[in-house]
């Protein structure tokens, strides 16, 4: 584990019984194109960082961004726990379940690490065969490739970023 990346230690059951794993920060962009199947690899050392998950959940972003977001089971499931608090009668939440169950995916990461992402999703982004992965902290984004923000914008905004929330 780099030495420079915080990692924090959950418990997580991973559908394996294997109880607690590490789960750290998840950074770095990775380009890669998906298989004749138009399954993605995701990189090992992601998925270490992710703890070694057997699912992953894939949605769009809710970001205003054209890009797909994967969350690990932990952090997608801690989410979901605060709309099962939600009242029944909650139209907005009744809502929000509808349409995140509906343009949502729960994948199954196999032994090699390949998940197979919808295809309304991955239209939904414009991916044909290439992809840019990028690490969002406690997610992975999925661009297609070319549509990803440019090195340059990164470095430009990442500053004023850093401000606005106080980082």
């Amino acid at each position: 584990m780099n030495s420079g990346m915080k990692s924090q230690e959950v418990s997580q059951s991973n559908n394996t019984g294997k109880g607690t794993a590490q789960v750290g920060s998840l950074l770095g962009s990775y380009p890669h194109r998906l298989d004749p199947k138009r399954r993605m690899t995701i990189p090992a050392t992601l998925r270490s960082r992710m703890g070694m998950p057997e699912i992953v959940y894939v949605m769009p972003s809710l970001g205003g961004k054209k890009c797909l977001e994967v969350f690990h089971p932990q952090a997608f499931e801690m989410r979901l726990d605060e709309l099962n608090k939600a009242a029944l009668t909650d139209e907005a939440a009744a809502d929000f379940v509808t349409m995140i169950g509906r343009v949502s995916e729960t994948l199954d990461v196999d032994v090699q690490g390949r998940v197979r992402i919808g295809d309304a999703l991955l239209q939904h982004i414009g991916v044909d065969r290439d992809v840019m992965i990028i690490g969002a902290v406690n997610r992975l984004q999925i661009w297609a490739a070319g549509n990803e923000p440019s090195l340059d914008e990164a470095f430009g905004k990442l500053a004023a970023s850093a401000r606005t929330i106080h980082f």
